[in-house]
């Protein structure tokens, strides 16, 4: 799942006299010790060349290098590098066997071996690049640009009745999403990734008309619209759509956050176990940011709009787009689409079960998903859709993102 294409295939010994170490690199045989390393005989009990021994002994790196040319050619620095080798399972110890005390030294000599055309090494103590004012500005705008048009649009809608209402919503819903298309295509939280605007829709569009939906269910209807509802509308749930549209500014910033303090520490980490224990903290405390910003956006949207507050729903939701998006970012492309679209599965299925039932015969269908409503309300049932795919994709960025081979590009696509 890690997205990085054939820098997660491992390679597998190429000739018959090569030896596997740890973390899944060769070392000795042919790949080690050059191209005129001695052949292994029928049974694997003759010796190579003694000239063979020497040179791979003199030069251990060689082998490695030509094996991984492409990569070391076209790496802006050795942290990329030091990436490469641990998405191909090269570990400290391995990096060991080549003389070398962990993966980032050997990394740096890698890079310092490959010619480049005119290019010179980028030196440590060279800072980065001075970045320009106005696309980070026009970042900014159009970070907040969603939450501004979803705002004004709560607002038309409580200002209209009847058809305008209606065209109202209708324009609303295109500004805001062509407003979060545009933001999601630059900035800390663009990646290629895999389409998930469907589900993505499906759920923001359950968080809007779920609940109203799902409590005149389980009463018995619909038979029309609903009982109590005002001017004859249907009840919607406007408080967590717009605090989930408010907080894409946090979570491009919280994002930002935390591919920067990956980057630095990958320059100062000198192993892969350091820099995962270091990574992992800095990880959780921005996912813990980010919750706490969705908290208070929930409770000002609810104060505003005169709804009761429900944090459970809204922080589970939030939480699940944010690490789709985040393991999307840094290469990993599968599982965010796969939980979204299963948690999307999970909130039709319950309301389907609950009309389903209504038939003969069928009553035990619609048992579980009226005792988790009679239980915690009609919001229970994204809760716990959103909460278990949260909490699914918590434990993959984990392991995911705090490996070093996630945060090998990121610096030069931002």
């Amino acid at each position: 799942m890690s997205g990085l294409g054939e820098l997660d295939r491992p390679e597998t010994p190429r000739g018959p006299g090569a030896r596997e170490g740890a973390g899944g690199e060769d070392v000795g045989g042919e790949d080690v010790g050059g191209e005129d390393a001695g052949r292994a005989g029928r049974g694997g009990r003759q010796s190579p060349p003694a000239s063979a021994v020497r040179r791979s002994a003199a030069d251990p790196v060689k082998g490695l290098l030509h094996r991984h040319r492409e990569l070391c050619e076209r790496a802006v620095d050795p942290l990329e590098i030091a990436a490469g080798l641990e998405a191909h399972g090269v570990t400290d110890r391995t990096a060991a066997r080549f003389r070398h005390r962990d993966v980032f030294s050997l990394a740096e000599e890698m890079y310092a071996r490959v010619p480049r055309d005119g290019d010179t090494p980028a030196r440590p103590e060279d800072g980065p690049a001075p970045r320009p004012v106005g696309p980070r500005a026009a970042g900014f705008v159009l970070a907040l640009l969603p939450g501004v048009l979803c705002g004004a649009a709560v607002a038309g809608l409580r200002l209209t009745d009847g058809r305008p209402r209606l065209i109202t919503a209708a324009v609303a819903v295109l500004a805001v999403s062509l407003a979060l298309g545009a933001a999601l295509r630059r900035g800390p939280l663009s990646a290629a990734t895999r389409t998930t605007s469907t589900w993505t829709c499906w759920l923001l569009g359950y968080a809007l008309l779920g609940d109203g939906l799902m409590r005149t269910a389980v009463s018995g209807g619909p038979d029309g619209l609903p009982d109590g509802s005002p001017d004859g509308a249907w009840p919607v749930t406007l408080a967590p759509v717009l605090a989930l549209t408010l907080s894409y500014a946090p979570a491009a910033g919280c994002a930002h956050l935390f591919a920067a303090g990956a980057r630095r520490k990958l320059s100062s980490s000198r192993g892969l176990t350091d820099f995962s224990a270091s990574v992992r903290p800095l990880l959780l405390g921005t996912f813990a940011l980010y919750l706490g910003a969705l908290t208070a956006l929930l409770t000002l949207t609810g104060a505003v709009l005169g709804e009761p507050a429900d944090w459970s729903q809204g922080l589970s939701l939030g939480a699940l787009l944010l690490l789709a998006r985040l393991l999307g970012v840094h290469g990993h492309t599968h599982a965010g689409p796969l939980v979204l679209t299963a948690t999307a599965a999970a909130e039709a299925a319950a309301l389907a079960t609950v009309f389903a039932g209504r038939l003969p015969g069928c009553g035990f269908l619609s048992a579980p998903v009226e005792a988790l409503v009679a239980a915690c309300g009609p919001a229970g049932v994204p809760t716990a859709a959103c909460g278990v795919g949260a909490l699914t994709l918590l434990v993959h960025a984990c392991r995911r993102l705090t490996r070093a081979s996630a945060h090998a590009s990121t610096e030069r696509t931002r």
